[in-house]
């Protein structure tokens, strides 16, 4: 028998209480202050938003040891989990994340650990997605003696290190592999270099479209149609058609549709960086696909020019997203100008150099990208290991009084 079992056997035979987050941690929004990005001054501060550190500024509000759950806007995992960040030191957290601090003797890293295995999917609200205050603070966790907790966080906290490292090696190879991408998409723009190379402004080239119109809350619900979340566009370079997301849509109606080699862009975003971002139509599909209404869409006039998949690099490349970023405007969320977007200027190479240049990144993304093979695959298996444990570690029954 494990030491956690005998600790489980002693402390807690009947099972374990179950706590609202309210009565385990303080939440301190009351003390978050966004500042927009023309404001911020550069130092060594951390300035948290919903997903994590969004820049580094030169002063802070909070101090000590801190759990972030996003409150707007990234707030959501995959697997239906909230989304969290772990902070410790001088921080600055803008509107749209929680703070959460532990009260008395309570373990804000069990905690931690505890929130990873909630589902949050019925809590949250609106679009953008949101998890208010007051939902959060009633969210339920199991409580263990304190010594089970200690036991609990010292073996997943052992999964996480090793996990820290192989993401810390991955993260390397992702830095070599954009500088490469880089290099082999940038095409120096004056007389005499690349005469090869054509030069044009995405709006000479296609048109705009827009996403969902008209929907609420009960069209998401036993929808009839898939449609490609703002999740779905950021998070790949290929819109993934392997999905779930269902919209209800009526005969008759006029929706735009996704198609075969369309480029796909997020609207907004917590910070200027992370607008615009691109995920390309690259596969053909009998399934008619429509756009979430965060998102917007590129169709080319004639979509002879550029390869799909010469696109999906090209948008992320570090040349076209410097001009891309410039074409947002806000102060707390940024939203992107199609005015503006339409001037972003592109390259038109050969069909032969585009070929080229997809063959190697190809095989670039799927050793730094692709769970199947080398790294990628190695961390997908040890955090489907953590995972497994974490879950199995975290599900108490609740307690109930001895006969």
């Amino acid at each position: 028998m494990s030491k956690l079992q005998e600790l489980i056997q002693e402390l807690c035979p009947n099972g374990v209480e179950y706590k609202p987050i309210s009565e385990v941690c303080d939440i301190l929004d009351a003390q978050r202050k966004p500042i927009s990005k023309s404001k911020r001054i550069k130092g060594n501060y951390p300035y948290y938003g919903a997903n994590g550190i969004q820049d580094y500024i030169a002063n802070y509000i909070f101090d000590g040891t801190f759990l972030l759950v996003g409150e707007d806007g990234s707030v959501i995992n995959k697997d239906n989990s909230p989304v969290l960040n772990w902070a410790v030191g001088k921080i600055w957290v803008n509107n749209h994340a929680h703070i959460l601090r532990a009260k008395d003797s309570n373990s804000l890293r069990y905690v931690y650990y505890a929130l990873q295995v909630q589902d949050v999917s019925k809590i949250v609200r609106g679009t953008p997605p949101k998890i208010n205050q007051e939902n959060l603070k009633n969210i339920q966790i199991p409580l263990p003696h304190p010594e089970i907790q200690e036991e609990i966080i010292k073996i997943l906290d052992r999964f996480a290190e090793y996990a820290a490292e192989l993401q810390a090696e991955l993260q390397a190879r992702q830095k070599q592999y954009e500088c490469y991408r880089d290099k082999l998409l940038t095409f120096n723009n004056f007389e005499g270099c690349c005469e090869d190379i054509k030069w044009c402004k995405l709006s000479d080239l296609g048109v705009f479209y827009g996403g969902l119109t008209g929907k609420n809350k009960n069209d998401f619900t036993n929808g009839n149609a898939k449609f490609v979340t703002y999740m779905n566009v950021y998070s790949n370079i290929a819109i993934d058609t392997d999905i779930n997301d269902m919209v209800r849509i009526v005969a008759g109606e006029k929706q735009n549709k996704i198609e075969y080699g369309d480029v796909v862009f997020t609207g907004s975003s917590e910070t200027p960086d992370e607008c615009g971002m691109s995920s390309v139509m690259t596969t053909q599909t009998k399934d008619e696909l429509y756009l979430n209404s965060f998102c917007f869409g590129f169709r080319l006039n004639d979509r002879t020019l550029l390869l799909p998949d010469f696109l999906k690099f090209l948008f992320r490349s570090e040349d076209v997203r410097k001009q891309i970023v410039k074409t947002a405007s806000g102060v707390t969320r940024f939203n992107v100008s199609k005015k503006r977007f339409g001037e972003v200027t592109i390259p038109i190479p050969s069909m032969e150099e585009q070929q080229r240049i997809v063959a190697i990144l190809d095989k670039l993304e799927t050793l730094v990208n692709d769970i199947s093979e080398g790294l990628p695959a190695e961390i997908a298996a040890r955090r489907q290991q953590y995972e497994y444990y974490r879950n199995k570690l975290l599900s108490f029954p609740k307690y109930k009084l001895s006969a």
